[in-house]
């Protein structure tokens, strides 16, 4: 009795574990799924113009446009495009009309247009300021000689081409030859789901490891088990 006592609050206690944690992971994927729903329409509103000083926290995918000129230096980020192949992100200085020096990621060329030059005079540009979270302890460090970048590092390519560190992604064409890559929602992890599949499996083994247990305990006490 003492055994199958043990063995059903022990098995309770793995499953009520197991269930709170799937539930978890539920209400995380709701909250998730609302803010990913905001971000999307946050990305996709109405331009205004852009922040005397933006904020990462606050003006995070905030849709702006700016006019002025591109300067014809550029910093050249190493990406590789589903369906496309390796080339690199454009990443500009833009002069404002105002006098202000920001970034602007143009978008994407393939690697054999990288010595090609870009349009740079006069224009409106449109997109969504982006602080991208890029960098880890894996990153390699840019190759300035050869203009090579493998991460969008903003305060390093602000201070790399003396801008202030504010990004925006272009969302329009700023050059014939240069496609651009939207900033979108499509990036952020969502695996709650998953998680939560994960969760409850686990707990449906659970509950039948004790079930198959506590048979081989009260067959044992019955005799009828080895």
């Amino acid at each position: 009795m003492g055994r199958v006592l043990f063995l059903l609050i022990f098995g309770g206690a793995g499953l009520a574990i197991l269930l709170s944690l799937g539930t978890w992971q539920v209400r995380r994927l709701a909250w998730k799924e609302a803010l990913l729903t905001e971000i999307d329409s946050r990305i996709a509103g109405a331009t205004m113009p852009l922040p005397a000083l933006p904020e990462p926290d606050q003006d995070k995918y905030l849709p702006v446009a700016v006019t002025g000129v591109f300067d014809p230096q550029e910093l050249h980020v190493l990406v590789s495009i589903k369906m496309v192949g390796p080339g690199y992100r454009i990443i500009a200085p833009f002069v404002t009309d105002e006098g202000r020096r920001i970034l602007v990621d143009r978008g994407f060329i393939p690697t054999e247009d990288k010595q090609t030059a870009r349009v740079a005079g006069p224009m409106e540009v449109t997109g969504n300021l982006h602080w991208p979270d890029e960098i880890d302890s894996y990153t390699p460090v840019p190759d300035l000689k050869s203009n090579i970048w493998f991460a969008r590092d903003v305060d390093a390519m602000a201070a790399e081409l003396g801008t202030e560190p504010v990004l925006v992604i272009a969302r329009e064409r700023t050059d014939p030859g240069v496609a651009p890559l939207p900033v979108d929602s499509a990036g952020i992890p969502n695996d709650h789901l998953q998680y939560a599949i994960t969760w409850f499996a686990l707990a449906l083994v659970w509950t039948a490891m004790t079930i198959l247990f506590l048979w081989r305990s009260r067959a044992r006490t019955k005799g009828r088990y080895p």
